[in-house]
């Protein structure tokens, strides 16, 4: 049986509307609790921000949106629909991924197009490759999404079950990198399909294979754009709830969590007020900062960070995708530098600290080129993300780099690396810009100065991630976001605000 919050429970405070708060107070409201969300910026978003400025739109936090389909489930809980609430428009070409030897290849969709791409750059044997790894990818998925990802998980042995012993037969346990060298002999596919481990945290000469379905979000299953942004997802979501009967508190900070007994009984703002409460759901990165008694994980592993540019450029910049992986020539050199010596991505010897990629891959997104809302006319708006350290020296970071010197040096050698690659001109058409580095990162709350929270090592996942209902703190406190189960990303943290609604209403029949 799933642990649930003793008691009373029908007035629910949330703290925080970003998408694991908004997600939560839809699950809530939906069975039938009052709830209030209390979020200290001044609208709905968290991570997924937005910046507007000059005719551009920037979204400032997830760049690459995939799994639909659990947002209209979070709708749903309301009695919504999607399609009533937000526009989404399929991407045909999900990814082009540019290497360093200069070839392309464009990352589609429909598979058969992707196959005869493959065959294109590749040969014919490895687009036979790629059609077995697509359907390896869906069946991994299938098995991880029950036993790993869409449950609340107490105990180890929760896991038990034949669905574990199919991934462990289907090599979900080996290494990932060795994983997909079984599928592929092109260099250039083993990198396109196992650098989505870095998103858990994890390098993919570390990583088990079962983080091959990361690539199942986004390759295997397509890419969506949402008009109006990334943005307008939490827009969307705090609309449903708002008109579902949800309250919201914007420009609240929270100043403590007042306790009776076992119990939180109020949830107290920095302005003096006092919200009754029977539950609480605290989405904050680091909730042991907020709840009494409650204690930070012993020796966490954090994902490494990254710079994250976003620029309005008055230029069209032709020919550039909507989305484009950008390989450098290094490979194992890239997981090396972030974190080398340290235990997380299985850098070289030695306890040297992390540095910043001397040959950087790059994560570059220009949503412009399907939504021209976001941009003035003859302009683009790009996001471009370059993993970096964090700050933890534990986790293999570097507390020592000096990211007011290091930020501003870090983001011309980034343009200039784009313009060598083909993005022609970009620099100097530049007329807005925001950065971040993971001195912000830290600045807004994000532990380690990483936005990607506890990395997913083998330690940090599954039943050994943080439970959304902790053992130690007050008995009716709930937690959700990239720092409990199930993990880091968009889709997982929706998926954390129904489990931790779960905690409190019990299970939902599905």
């Amino acid at each position: 049986m799933v642990r649930t919050v003793p008691g009373r429970t029908e007035r629910v405070v949330v703290v925080g509307a970003g998408l694991a708060g908004l997600a939560t107070a839809l699950r809530l409201r939906g069975a039938g609790r009052e709830v209030t969300v209390v979020e200290r910026a001044a609208g709905p978003g968290g991570r997924a921000g937005r910046v507007e400025r000059e005719g551009y739109a920037l979204d400032t936090g997830p760049s690459v949106f995939t799994a639909p389909e659990i947002v209209a489930d979070t709708l749903g809980a309301v009695g919504e629909k999607l399609e009533d609430r937000l526009t989404l428009v399929p991407l045909e070409t999900t990814y082009r991924a540019q290497f360093g030897d200069g070839s392309a290849l464009d990352v589609h969709a429909d598979p058969a197009a992707f196959a005869a791409e493959v065959a294109s750059l590749c040969g014919p044997a490895e687009a036979d490759a790629l059609r077995r790894y697509l359907a390896d990818l869906a069946e991994l998925y299938r098995l991880q999404l029950t036993t790993f990802i869409d449950r609340n998980l107490d105990s180890p042995l929760d896991l038990l079950g034949p669905e574990l012993v199919a991934l462990a037969r289907r090599g979900g346990f080996r290494r990932l990198s060795r994983h997909v060298e079984g599928y592929f002999a092109d260099d250039r596919l083993r990198r396109l399909f196992s650098f989505q481990a870095l998103y858990a945290g994890v390098s993919p000469f570390r990583a088990i294979a079962a983080y091959a379905v990361i690539a199942q979000l986004d390759i295997g299953a397509g890419v969506w754009h949402p008009m109006g942004g990334i943005a307008a997802v939490p827009d969307a979501l705090a609309a449903a709830a708002t008109d579902a009967g949800v309250t919201f508190r914007y420009g609240a900070d929270v100043a403590e969590l007042e306790t009776s007994g076992h119990r939180v009984s109020a949830v107290r703002l920095a302005d003096g007020d006092r919200l009754p409460a029977d539950a609480v759901v605290v989405t904050t990165d680091q909730p042991w900062q907020l709840v009494p008694g409650l204690r930070a994980p012993r020796r966490p592993v954090y994902s490494p960070s990254c710079v994250a540019l976003h620029v309005g450029v008055r230029s069209d910049l032709p020919g550039q995708a909507h989305h484009t992986i950008s390989f450098g020539q290094s490979w194992r050199g890239v997981f090396d530098e972030l974190t080398p010596g340290g235990r997380l991505l299985g850098g070289g010897p030695g306890g040297r600290r992390g540095k910043i990629m001397s040959d950087p891959s790059l994560l570059v997104s220009m949503p412009s080129r399907t939504d021209r809302s976001l941009a003035p006319d003859g302009g683009q708006v790009l996001s471009i993300v370059a993993p970096t350290p964090n700050l933890d020296r534990h986790s293999g970071g570097n507390p020592d780099l000096d990211w007011t010197t290091v930020g501003p040096r870090y983001r011309d050698e980034v343009l200039t690396t784009l313009e060598a690659r083909g993005w022609t001109g970009l620099t100097g058409a530049i007329e807005v810009e925001e950065m971040a580095t993971p001195l912000d990162w830290a600045a807004q709350g994000m532990a380690a100065g990483t936005p990607f929270a506890l990395a997913h090592t083998f330690g940090q996942t599954g039943p050994f991630r943080p439970s959304t209902l902790p053992r130690r703190g007050p008995e009716n406190v709930v937690l959700a976001g990239s720092s409990v189960q199930p993990g880091v990303g968009v889709p997982m943290v929706l998926i954390s605000g129904r489990l931790a609604a779960e905690r409190i209403t019990g299970p939902v029949p599905r």
